[in-house]
């Protein structure tokens, strides 16, 4: 019988125990600063003429935004698990904002309460934590009603660079775009569709870019053919900057002496206006490479400079040089070795 009693106050004794624990970790609340951590998105209306956009930085429209920072605020295992699922990039804080709930169908520009639209999330809730503050508090969101337009097509890279285009079928598509309207839609061709626009039309359907991550698609695909890459090519005169690359080890003990100025005499480069213009960017548009067996001495060696191009233009065959490669005349000359100045005698 004492033995029953026993085990009886000792179980009392370790769920009391258990109470206080869970009471106090509940009692105790701790905060977990989000910063740049969490996500508002615009999901996408079921309503195709309806384009709305959230306000961030300078007035750009964009279909997200990311919060500055959003402070969570609960029990101390709920923050240490809520920081543990955070470390190892299970935690998708993405929130999405549904214009139908939010009664947005006509033009209209609407603030949105981010603490309290944080509040009632169900991401948040889950995690067993409340939204105790955030910034920025107010967002704008824009809605505007889309109408269906024709607008001329345009064919870019993957860069969004323009490309010269043989014939577009057709040239007009409907699409549908803002009030203040689009000057243009886009078909953008990846490296490989590009090699093929030049044997044969390849079929793409355009688009335009409302804002940042929201575009629309035509209602209707194109054909498009790209010239020959000969036919496509311009030739142009450079009279680029000029390089010069030695390694580590001649690097404080030579300098480069030229013979002529190689920006006297202008080269020819055939290029597309895409090409040519990011070709036209580079920081050296030539390179001179000195050799750790080049030898200084009062005669000059000749070397072919290398043209700088722009890699991925050159693998599409859109860049080449139009003329013979330059050569250019240089040599070494040591540079000499600095003697230590003697420190100076105390007292003089």
């Amino acid at each position: 019988m004492d033995r029953r009693r026993k085990i009886r106050k000792i179980s009392v004794t370790v769920f009391l125990t258990a109470l206080i624990w869970v009471w106090a970790d509940l009692a105790q609340d701790e905060r977990l600063d989000l910063s740049n951590f969490v996500t508002i998105t615009m999901a996408k209306s079921g309503d195709p003429n309806l384009w709305v956009a959230l306000e961030g930085d300078n007035a750009a429209l964009r279909a997200s935004l990311t919060i500055e920072r959003v402070v969570l605020k609960g029990p101390a295992s709920k923050v240490s698990e809520v920081v543990r699922r955070k470390n190892r990039e299970r935690l998708d804080l993405n929130l999405f904002l549904v214009p139908e709930q939010m009664g947005l169908t006509e033009t209209t520009t609407r603030t949105l309460d981010v603490l309290s639209f944080l509040k009632q999330t169900d991401e948040i809730r889950q995690l067993g934590l409340t939204v105790e503050t955030c910034e920025p508090r107010m967002i704008t969101v824009q809605v505007s009603r889309l109408k269906i337009e024709q607008v001329k097509v345009e064919c870019v890279n993957e860069m969004g660079n323009p490309i010269l285009a043989e014939a577009v079928e057709p040239s007009l598509v409907k699409v549908r775009v803002p009030p203040e309207g689009i000057a243009a839609a886009r078909v953008r061709l990846t490296a490989e569709e590009q090699r093929q626009a030049r044997e044969a039309p390849v079929e793409k359907t355009p688009y335009v870019e409302l804002a940042d991550g929201q575009r629309r698609d035509a209602l209707q695909p194109v054909k498009v053919k790209l010239p020959p890459a000969e036919n496509a090519l311009r030739q142009y005169p450079v009279s680029g900057t000029l390089g010069l690359c030695m390694s580590q080890n001649m690097q404080g003990k030579f300098k480069i002496e030229l013979r002529e100025d190689p920006m006297s005499d202008l080269v020819l480069v055939r290029a597309t206006p895409a090409a040519h213009q990011e070709y036209d960017k580079m920081p050296f548009h030539m390179l001179l490479y000195i050799e750790d067996a080049d030898k200084p001495g009062q005669e000059y060696s000749s070397r072919e400079v290398v043209f700088n191009f722009p890699q991925e233009y050159v693998q599409r065959g859109e860049i080449k040089l139009d003329q013979a490669v330059p050569k250019i005349q240089f040599r070494l000359v040591p540079i000499p070795e600095q003697t230590p100045t003697p420190p100076t005698p105390a007292g003089t």
